[in-house]
């Protein structure tokens, strides 16, 4: 068969006969045992593959995010082994993995109770202690399609319906079989700690028209003690979701008859408020003038934008007198308007252009979540028309004024991606590469690292994606900046240059917090509902030992009041330690508890909401105190 040439992941070059597999060259070189698939040229492989050809091999460990990605995948597959062993006559349809864990959809004519769930876990351990050789078989697609009717998989025959290669693969472990591209690791013995974490219902290829189906999802990690602490993660996800702080702390609620779009409450409205009464006072700062635009425009306008033609899915539309308007879900089109109302010259640019206005777009009701995905929402949204010599500086101004934001709110850890050019798009490739380019070079020149995002961008031009991390070290995505050289075309926007010809303005889209209800959201999770004392909208509860107090009480109460603090009374004739811990689960930052002794010397006991007792002081000081700790916060 002749010998080929295997560069190897350390630059060495290593001669072997052709056809030699991977995994023989692996034991030849003492590799990992953590190793369970391979890359040849940069494409993912089993490790039973033959080595057929001169090529660059990398290796794949367990605990890198592709071997994690592998793992996951093979640990969908032992369950669905072990569904169809419990359960015969359950048909499988899909098995990707997710962050963190995987799911598989079937189609079962019951549904799978938590007794089932726990047969399916200890059928899995079985299967894995087995050790089951998982091996990949290239076979025509139309014979794979014989198979799996044989076999009553009617969703897997579908699937192969829409394949166009005349060659499809298979993965096999034991006496089960399933379609699949792989790779995969080498046999179920490396599949050792996983956990099965929910079912839940879904259409069939998402389509709500279609059979719902039941979800099994699980996580795979390569370690027991990997998997304890992600299962540790999980319930102090659970105590943070912000959907169950939001109905406790009496923040939001949600009714059917507005699907998706958030009631905030007199306490969750003060939140919300806040956060935008925030970035108000950013805005004097960094020179942006706030605009309101109204809420429907005739559908000419989402036409001219491309939205009509690229978003139209995600809008809401109504006829008025003969007229189709839509509701806007975007800002960035009323902003041209009012850009175009007068001549601008280039004495007038940079303009900054911020508005709170109400946006709607539809979301299938399978995706929204609490207030991080709903049809109703307000973004702290602005819009910057410029000369094309201006975004450098545009940009390193928009950097400064993102990090000063994150920190504000405690979010210390950042990722950075610049999505490109999507399939669908608008504009000339030369504008898009010009577009591209330019936010390239202002993450280089502030030192931002980042990853390019292919094919993610906006349909109008790329924009920058920055992810925060939160307590958890779970990822969301905040803030996005996009660089648009079209919008301005499309509306014929201009400004006079210097030598009195006329240029096309560049359209700089950002937002920071995003979505003010689902920052909201993110923020009530990374914080665990306990807001910092400058948002949190209650922040003192004055409360009295017993009913001797109640006068004192009374008077530390309404001078609080009047100097501006948020504060309640509590002179109920209740224990103290019950209002006290009453004050915690409400999250509220301090307790003053008012006693005979500090009725005497006319002082209060502040308490930390996390149980720390400071020793007595007068109102003046806690006030002080209370200054200092939210100067310290909002850096002024």
């Amino acid at each position: 068969m002749g010998n080929i040439q295997v560069r190897l992941p350390d630059g060495k070059t290593t001669e072997v006969s052709s056809g030699l597999k991977i995994q023989e060259l692996a034991a030849s070189l003492g590799i990992d045992s953590n190793v369970i698939a391979a890359k040849i040229d940069g494409v993912a492989v089993d490790l039973d593959r033959a080595l057929s050809r001169d090529c660059t091999l990398d290796w794949i460990s367990l605990n890198s995010p592709e071997g994690l990605d592998i793992l996951r995948h093979s640990t969908a597959h032992l369950m669905a082994q072990a569904v169809q062993d419990l359960f015969p006559g359950t048909q499988v349809t899909i098995g990707p993995t997710i962050e963190d864990g995987f799911y598989y959809d079937f189609k079962r004519d019951r549904s799978f109770t938590p007794e089932e769930i726990e047969k399916i876990e200890a059928c899995m351990r079985e299967l894995a202690a087995l050790n089951l050789k998982v091996a990949r078989e290239e076979i025509a697609r139309e014979s794979a399609i014989e198979l799996f009717r044989r076999m009553g998989e009617e969703y897997k025959v579908e699937i192969l319906g829409d394949i166009p290669e005349e060659t499809v693969s298979l993965y096999r472990q034991g006496d089960w079989v399933d379609l699949c591209r792989g790779p995969h690791v080498p046999s179920t013995g490396a599949i050792r700690a996983f956990k099965l974490t929910g079912v839940a219902g879904a259409y069939w290829r998402g389509d709500e028209k279609n059979e719902m189906l039941q979800r099994i999802y699980g996580t795979s990690w390569p370690t027991e003690e990997a998997l304890r602490e992600h299962l540790r993660l999980l319930e102090e996800a659970k105590k943070r979701d912000h959907r169950r702080l939001g109905r406790e702390l009496d923040l939001f609620s949600f009714h059917p008859l507005a699907p998706a779009s958030p009631f905030f409450h007199p306490k969750g409205a003060f939140v919300y408020n806040e956060l935008v009464s925030y970035m108000r006072r950013l805005y004097l700062r960094y020179g942006y003038q706030e605009v309101i635009t109204p809420q429907i425009f005739d559908v000419e306008l989402w036409r001219r934008s491309g939205h009509y033609d690229h978003f139209k899915e995600n809008m809401y539309f109504t006829r008025i007198e003969e007229r189709e308007f839509g509701v806007k879900p975007m800002n960035c089109p009323g902003h041209t308007f009012i850009y175009a109302s007068k001549k601008r010259s280039y004495r007038d640019l940079p303009l900054r252009y911020a508005d709170f206005g109400r946006l709607h777009r539809f979301e299938k009701s399978g995706v929204t979540a609490g207030l991080t995905r709903v049809r109703s929402f307000s973004q702290d949204d602005a819009h910057i028309f410029c000369a094309p010599d201006q975004i450098e500086g545009e940009m390193a101004a928009l950097l400064k004024m993102l990090r000063e934001v994150y920190q504000t709110f405690q979010f210390t850890e950042m990722q950075v991606k610049l999505s490109t050019r999507p399939d669908h798009f608008i504009g000339s490739l030369e504008v898009w590469g010009r577009a591209e380019d330019s936010l390239a070079q202002s993450l280089k020149k502030e030192g931002i690292a980042y990853q390019v995002n292919p094919g993610d961008g906006a349909f109008y031009g790329p924009k920058i994606d920055f992810v925060v991390l939160d307590a958890l070290r779970r990822g969301w995505q905040l803030a996005t900046i996009q660089l648009d050289f079209s919008m301005p075309e499309r509306f014929d926007l201009s400004y006079v240059t210097p030598g009195g010809t006329e240029a096309r303005p560049v359209m700089i889209h950002r937002a920071i917090l995003g979505s003010i209800e689902r920052f909201m959201g993110i923020l009530i999770e990374h914080c665990a509902g306990a807001l910092p004392v400058w948002l949190a909208p209650v922040q003192v509860r004055v409360m009295t030992v017993t009913d001797e107090q109640k006068e004192y009480a009374q008077k530390v109460f309404e001078e609080l009041k009047a100097l501006g603090w948020r504060v309640e009374l509590d002179g109920r004739n209740e224990k103290l330690g019950y209002k006290i811990r009453e004050a915690q689960v409400e999250k509220i930052p301090y307790a003053a508890v008012i006693g005979d002794r500090e009725v005497k010397e006319q002082t209060i006991s502040p308490r930390r909401r996390g149980g720390e007792n400071l020793k007595p002081m007068c109102v003046k000081d806690f006030v002080e105190m209370l200054k200092a700790e939210v100067t310290q916060a909002l850096g002024n």
